[in-house]
């Protein structure tokens, strides 16, 4: 694979990646935003000082909001185009297209629903304002080890493949994969910070909703990255014709 190649679907990949967080957007807009306003007024019910905003909520819910998810949806389409071009070919005959959704749903998982399953998303007014620096590299700590250990896993299977067959060495490959996180989430720390009178409906709805503008993220990015990576990156049929097709005139 070429520079040219690369660049253009790296270009590619923002640009899903764009498309994408627009979609999610949208449901983060729907969903979360309810959530995170129901959460704010808890805080304020409970609380007795008041904070002067530096920032309107209004703006935080609109501008804040897009600008956030925008950005992050075009930084991870191009970091996923990258992984894509290093990718292809190398986790099994697969197409494009077909690459481009495992590639996201690996990321999905490892990226995400690994840490969130340890350490899940919280709304306003959970959380101790003290613990948040430890808070935070807890979770990018078990997302670092999300990957690392996908990357493991995808080259045990590879490595397993000539010996049990593609089927059980995906099977052993993922079973080593979800007893090594297993381990992770025994020896790291759990963080339970939720106060005793907040609402368990208003947390699970939060919850539910970030787990749903991920999905939507990822799989619009699987779906969109898919099309236009076969458009730069040539099937094989398409490429055996084309080399054919001057031998035949």
């Amino acid at each position: 694979m070429n520079s040219v190649t690369i660049r253009n679907l790296l270009v590619r990949g923002m640009l899903a990646g764009l498309a994408a967080g627009v979609l999610a957007l949208v449901v983060a807009y729907l969903l979360g935003e309810p959530q995170v306003d129901a959460a704010i007024a808890f805080e304020e019910a409970h609380s007795h000082e008041h904070e002067m905003e530096v920032v309107s909520r209004g703006v935080q819910s609109t501008a804040g909001l897009a600008t956030g998810v925008l950005v992050y949806g075009v930084a991870l389409g191009g970091i996923a185009a990258l992984a894509f071009c290093f990718a292809l070919g190398r986790i099994g005959r697969f197409g494009a297209r077909a690459t481009a959704a495992l590639l996201s749903g690996a990321a999905l998982l490892a990226v995400y629903l690994v840490p969130f399953l340890k350490y899940p998303a919280n709304p306003p007014s959970v959380g101790d304002p003290d613990t948040i620096g430890k808070r935070t590299a807890l979770y990018f700590l078990m997302m670092l080890l999300g990957i690392l250990l996908a990357v493991a896993a995808t080259i045990l299977g590879r490595r397993l493949a000539p010996q049990l067959g593609n089927w059980y060495a995906a099977v052993a490959a993922g079973a080593a994969f979800v007893v090594a996180i297993g381990l992770a989430y025994a020896f790291l720390p759990a963080v339970n910070e939720v106060p005793h009178d907040f609402s368990a409906t208003l947390l699970w709805q939060f919850r539910l909703s970030a787990i749903t503008i991920q999905l939507v993220l990822w799989s619009a990015f699987g779906l969109v990255f898919g099309h236009l990576a076969e458009r730069v990156v040539p099937t094989r049929s398409r490429a055996t014709a084309a080399e054919a097709a001057p031998a035949v005139s």
